[in-house]
């Protein structure tokens, strides 16, 4: 009897995705879309082969596709895969951190840097804007505000680990 009633729990189990703890299969077919939580490892490249940031050795990256978390042309590049797509993928400079803007070079009142400021180091406004000091003159600074990849293509090699529907958010208690 026991026999009789195990059978049909484990087709149950096994159609429900659910079997030893798996993920349903439709989960895993997800392909990337706005909306959904992506996880992924990564190494990013630049022109000169230099690796300018990796997940190697780290916790892989999550993001929701959509939110406009990474970079545009990368989300471009990523929509559609699925679980276990490996990719390559080279994005313009315009698709990543926008082309070297000359008028993103500044002058400002010396005053208003840190005084241990030298020619080379990088700043961090009160909002979270970074600069770099290119040089001081006198009671002047001169900064550049252009993200440091601006104007470079970038590079990815891309492992997609997961694409899931976000964590529902708990609801907020009333008072």
């Amino acid at each position: 009897m026991r026999r009789v009633w195990s059978a049909p729990l484990a087709a149950a189990l096994v159609v429900s995705g659910t079997w030893l703890g798996g993920e349903a299969s439709a989960e895993k077919a997800l392909q990337i879309a706005d909306g959904l939580q992506v996880t992924l490892e990564y190494t990013l490249t630049l022109a000169d082969k230099t690796v300018a940031d990796s997940t190697a050795g780290q916790a892989p990256f999550s993001y929701v596709h959509g939110g406009h978390q990474i970079i545009p042309g990368l989300e471009k590049a990523l929509t559609g895969l699925k679980a276990g797509d490996k990719k390559r993928v080279t994005i313009p400079a315009a698709e990543a951190y926008g082309l070297y803007d000359k008028t993103k070079i500044v002058t400002v009142p010396k005053k208003n840097v840190p005084p241990e400021a030298k020619a080379g180091m990088r700043l961090r406004s009160q909002d979270g804007r970074e600069a770099k000091v290119l040089e001081i003159k006198g009671d002047s600074v001169v900064i550049d505000t252009n993200h440091p990849l601006a104007g470079q293509d970038l590079t990815f090699d891309v492992n997609i680990l997961k694409v899931e529907h976000p964590p529902k958010a708990a609801p907020e208690k009333q008072p």
